[in-house]
């Protein structure tokens, strides 16, 4: 059983440790809980972008060289990211190089000086990620997802910003919004692989004891309503159509986020689900189709992704819907549940192989809900999860006036989609 231990430090900093005496790697990987949902309109794209200025030298380390040079040297494997409501940055390595990756990590994380120089050549660099992911619309019609649900609010914006906002950025606002959001209580430093509490204890107390204590930016209140079916239409010389389809669900705290993740199983998990049956083995119309529940600090929804042939975009729309339809009106046998089952239960076995995984696992479930299961308790409670329970599940969420779509494709006008969205 793999055990995590949760620290907490006077100044509000978290420690989340698992040690792993037979595993030869380390992953030291520190969050901070800031993302997109907490920018202004102004500024949205900037949690981002101060995330990859973080790389661009610290006071120790004054350049991206030097930086990338000592982790090559090391042999990690290093990188960050930035969500909605989460940024991190981590090394994964060598376990008898724990103190040097940690010292990188940590001045990385508390001592970038954001550079001018280097912060209007970034620009460009951003810039290009989002004309990347523009011509990515399978990647793409996710934004416009998050907008049809949440509209002109932090929720409905894309991470990477626009790029108006970028090019406007200055050096100014990223120390400010360091300052506000990059503080002890707001963060938590997880250490997963070949180490002792005591060993990384004393690493913290050596970096972390002058974090600054004020309070941290607090996330705007997502307005999460709907009284009618939406449609968001993104016109595109495509190949292929690219669609999102959902409804509105439930917060990251809600104890029915487990029956909705088997949900999500049975309609498209795996090359036997439902979906993926109907739309590429018996339709030839996709390749690849997905159903999942994304839920998040105060919204969440149930999304249901694809990839179609052009001509056929509302057909398979509809044939979606009517397999929501079916789970609605018949359990799920027990043999079909319990294949779900053991499919999720599987891959989660799989998606703890390595410490940079087990960091994400329990260093995310402490950032976003300040518990930390394991991952034996969670499989309980995916087995204890019953046919009625979807069923019933189904009938709370799939109704006409919660359903929404985001479409990228050679289409002009949303009006004929606009009929079809109904269950």
């Amino acid at each position: 059983m793999i055990k995590a231990k949760k620290k907490i430090y006077k100044n509000g900093l978290r420690v989340v440790t698992i040690p792993m005496k037979d595993n030869p790697t380390v992953t030291v990987l520190v969050l901070v809980g800031t993302g997109s949902d907490y920018e202004p309109k102004e500024i949205n794209g900037i949690s981002h972008f101060l995330e990859h200025m973080c790389f661009k030298g610290t006071t120790k380390r004054p350049s991206v060289k030097i930086i990338a040079h000592e982790l090559d040297s090391l042999g990690c494997q290093y990188n960050a990211f930035t969500g909605s409501e989460y940024t991190g940055y981590y090394a994964k390595g060598d376990s008898k190089n724990f103190k040097q990756m940690f010292d990188i990590v940590t001045d990385i994380y508390l001592n970038s000086t954001f550079p001018e120089t280097e912060m209007q050549k970034e620009k460009g660099v951003i810039i290009e990620e989002i004309n990347m992911y523009e011509d990515m619309p399978a990647s793409h019609v996710q934004d416009l997802f998050g907008e049809v649900l949440y509209g002109d609010q932090p929720s409905g914006r894309s991470t990477l910003g626009t790029k108006d906002n970028i090019q406007k950025m200055l050096r100014d606002n990223f120390v400010e919004y360091k300052k506000t959001h990059y503080v002890s209580e707001n963060t938590v430093v997880i250490v997963a692989g070949n180490i002792t509490n005591d060993e990384v204890y004393k690493e913290v107390g050596k970096y972390f004891k002058d974090v600054s204590i004020t309070k941290t930016g607090k996330k705007p209140k997502t307005k999460d309503y709907q009284d009618k079916p939406n449609v968001l239409v993104k016109y595109k010389e495509t190949d292929q159509t690219h669609f999102v389809l959902g409804v509105r669900t439930f917060d990251v705290f809600d104890k029915r986020n487990t029956t909705l993740s088997l949900l999500g199983a049975v309609l498209g998990a795996g090359m036997s689900s439902r979906l993926f049956t109907k739309l590429r083995e018996e339709m030839g119309v996709a390749y690849y189709v997905r159903a999942y529940n994304q839920p998040s600090l105060d919204h969440g929804s149930f999304q249901i992704s694809a990839g179609v042939n052009n001509t056929r975009t509302e057909e398979v729309i509809k044939e979606i819907l009517k397999e929501c339809s079916l789970i609605m009106n018949e359990k799920v046998s027990e043999k079909e549940l319990n294949k779900v089952k053991s499919l999720i239960v599987g891959n989660m076995k799989m998606s703890l192989e390595a410490t940079d995984d087990i960091a994400n696992y329990f260093g995310g479930q402490e950032l976003m809900k300040k518990e930390i299961k394991t991952l034996e308790e969670k499989i309980k409670e995916v087995k204890a999860v019953k046919s009625e329970d979807i069923q019933k599940m189904a009938k709370i969420i799939f109704k006409d006036k919660n359903l929404n779509l985001a479409i990228i494709g050679p289409y002009k006008e949303k009006s004929q989609f606009d009929s079809i969205l109904k269950f």
